[in-house]
């Protein structure tokens, strides 16, 4: 069986968290020199395993074996958000490059195939999981021409450019040369921590939905228009607001989660009545039938909302993120190997937050581990997972690794 080198994991994984270092986390936004720095600095390590490595045309790091047979893609994200944590995306790069590097030193897993690949702009800097999106084919050149960096407008296409990456190709993929796809990564959440468990084996990743909910007033004087007569935009967005809180509980699933993230009010002055406020709101889910459920319950209650405060709603779902449910088999692989090191101690759940995981298992078998976060910590410069957690984690993965390549071996 595979043994990992667990100094040389924790010393790979910060000297990736280099790059950008910020505090105790990172700051290494898509295409930013830290982020370019980094993914070069992997495909030279890739390269020093015996893979062959490039770095393709939106920036993902691919690390290709020298062989014809079907591989194992490992990986996650490179880039972070802003000011954020040193294992968010991070964890699964390195586990993937540590897990080559021990097959690649077992005589027993040296011809048992694996593609390792860290992704560019899952954090959506630009575009919501781009790298993985453009792997699989699932995002054209008129998309990537419209995109801009959410904070500073900046064309995506000038920063291609200014990464060196302006006319390489786009990797795109072959299905026939993969066995599947596997992902580890931080919690982001503290249920594992809350359970005295280690490992998370990922049953589904949440499918999550975003509306942008504009309602229209009537602009007036704060101090001379009767209350009787108002039209006050900021009265039914947050008239809305409470609503939602007080009808989603009756409708929701036990882990269906939802939120408000920005109330925009114009033109946002004290002695002015709005004329209109902007609501951006999302839920996740992991099934369908309930995320359908509560797009039909919020639609009902904009129609409550407009007939209570007199406002004009307009209401545009600008998100629509496929749930998707893990391979069983390789759940079984990782819980194989979990029950192996950590008896007692693993859980199968889903995921609450968006991965590349779940654009990959469109096109092939995929599954994904979880880790713990300390206290559920996580695009917060204060984001860590003890050490012990980060080996454990590796090991158990590359387990499922070999289970999963000897099973296709001998299937």
């Amino acid at each position: 069986m595979p043994k990992i080198n667990a100094g040389r994991l924790l010393s790979d994984l910060r000297e990736l968290a280099h790059f950008g270092a910020y505090r105790t986390g990172v700051h290494r936004p898509t295409y930013s020199k830290e982020d370019m720095d980094s993914r070069r600095w992997l495909a030279q390590q890739y390269e020093a395993v015996g893979l062959q490595a490039h770095i393709d045309g939106v920036g993902n790091v691919f690390g290709m074996p020298r062989s014809e047979q079907r591989s194992l893609l490992i990986g996650s994200h490179a880039e972070s958000q802003n000011y954020a944590g040193w294992l968010d995306g991070a964890l699964g790069v390195i586990y993937g490059l540590e897990i080559a590097r021990t097959f690649a030193e077992t005589p027993d897993c040296v011809g048992l195939p694996i593609t390792t690949v860290a992704w560019a702009d899952e954090e959506g800097h630009y575009v919501s999981l781009l790298g993985s999106r453009s792997f699989v084919g699932d995002i054209d050149e008129a998309e990537i021409d419209r995109a801009v960096n959410v904070k500073d407008g900046l064309p995506l296409r000038n920063a291609l450019r200014a990464a060196g990456l302006a006319g390489v190709p786009r990797s795109l993929l072959e299905p026939e040369r993969y066995v599947g796809y596997l992902e580890a990564h931080i919690e982001q959440g503290d249920a594992l921590e809350a359970s005295s468990k280690r490992i998370g084996v990922v049953t589904s990743i949440v499918g999550l939905w975003q509306y942008s909910i504009v309602f229209h007033g009537i602009q007036n004087h704060a101090g001379t228009t009767r209350m009787a007569i108002r039209k006050d935009a900021g009265v039914a967005a947050a008239t809305l607001a409470m609503a939602i809180a007080e009808r989603f509980p009756e409708v929701a699933c036990p882990r269906s989660v939802w939120t408000t993230g920005r109330i925009t009010l114009e033109p946002g002055a004290p002695s002015i009545i709005p004329g209109k406020a902007e609501m951006l709101f999302q839920f996740r889910d992991s099934e369908l039938s309930v995320l359908e459920r509560l797009d039909s319950v919020l639609r009902e209650l904009v129609e409550q909302t407009v007939i209570k405060t007199g406002c004009h709603a307009e209401i545009e779902r600008t998100e629509t993120g496929k749930p998707c449910h893990m391979d069983p088999a390789f759940q079984e692989a990782i819980e194989n190997a979990a029950t192996r090191y950590a008896p007692g101690a693993y859980v199968r759940m889903p995921s609450g937050a968006s991965h590349d995981a779940q654009v990959v298992a469109h096109k092939l078998k995929s599954a994904m581990l979880f880790v713990p976060s300390i206290g559920g910590i996580s695009h917060h410069w204060t984001e860590n997972t003890n050490d012990a957690d980060l080996v454990l984690g590796c090991q158990v993965l590359a387990d499922a690794t070999e289970a999963i390549l000897r099973g296709e071996r001998n299937a």
